[in-house]
């Protein structure tokens, strides 16, 4: 599986070891630190995007991003299967015609419980996570997506309406919640924000603290998210919409 890392700050994390349990060898390429991206994704079952502190538009500044839609055009073409993890998730709205944009209610932090909607109940990905009575998640945006690409189905919803996961098109998905991070990930963002934070009015040492007390939920949690995908990713067919209905899918209907 591809794995892109925007930088040396938000790794794979958990995610990067369970794909490795499920025995998925990840190719992690880091392009800030010189590496290629490949053109196509024939030498790859899946494609996992990770998040970043830039955003999904700054291309200026971060030239690899314009690649990393194009392989999200690509997989979308061949049938690839795509996971995109908060910036990721966001470059896949945008390579698919969505947009981005910071989020009016500002920025969006702590441990807080997905909002699973209807459509996420029968989605082949997160269907199973979707019927438990809560699931919690480390949040840590300042941008969300704005506008869906067409056909994109909300899997869930924040209560105040951002969007948090989207099945973009068969096989393709993003959420804005960072399922790879614990407090080992979450401390040197803290440590980097910290006065900003203060001017705020967010207690870090709070979340964090928040963090490593639902460790063991949260990797319960998001671990079936991980060997879920890297099932889709194991799929002997491209996949299509067809076969995602047959699987029980439904109709189309700073960040990190």
């Amino acid at each position: 599986m591809l794995v892109v890392e925007h930088e040396a700050q938000c790794p794979p994390g958990w995610f990067g070891e369970w794909l490795t349990d499920t025995g998925t060898a990840i190719d992690v390429r880091r392009p800030y630190a010189g590496d290629d991206l490949p053109a196509d994704l024939r030498s790859h079952c899946g494609l996992l995007v990770l998040g970043g502190d830039m955003g999904a538009y700054d291309d200026a500044t971060h030239p690899w991003l314009s690649d990393v839609r194009a392989l999200v055009l690509a997989a979308v073409g061949d049938g690839t299967p795509v996971l995109g993890i908060c910036l990721g998730h966001q470059l896949v709205a945008v390579a698919l015609g969505g947009a981005v944009a910071p989020n009016q209610h500002g920025q969006q932090i702590g441990v807080l419980d997905v909002g699973w909607t209807e459509s996420a109940r029968e989605d082949p990905l997160v269907g199973v996570l979707a019927a438990r009575p809560a699931c919690p998640a480390v949040q840590w945006n300042n941008d969300v997506v704005t506008r869906l690409p067409d056909g994109a189905v909300v899997l869930a919803r924040t209560s105040r309406d951002e969007v948090q996961a989207v099945r973009f098109a068969p096989g393709v998905y993003g959420v804005q919640w960072h399922p790879e991070a614990g407090d080992e990930i979450i401390r040197p963002w803290a440590d980097h924000d910290r006065d900003d934070a203060v001017e705020r009015g967010v207690d870090l040492d709070a979340y964090l603290a928040d963090v490593v007390a639902a460790r063991a939920e949260l990797q319960a949690t998001w671990r079936v998210l991980a060997d879920r995908f890297a099932a889709l990713c194991r799929r002997p067919e491209p996949l299509t919409a067809a076969r995602v209905s047959a699987a029980g899918g439904t109709g189309a209907g700073s960040t990190r």
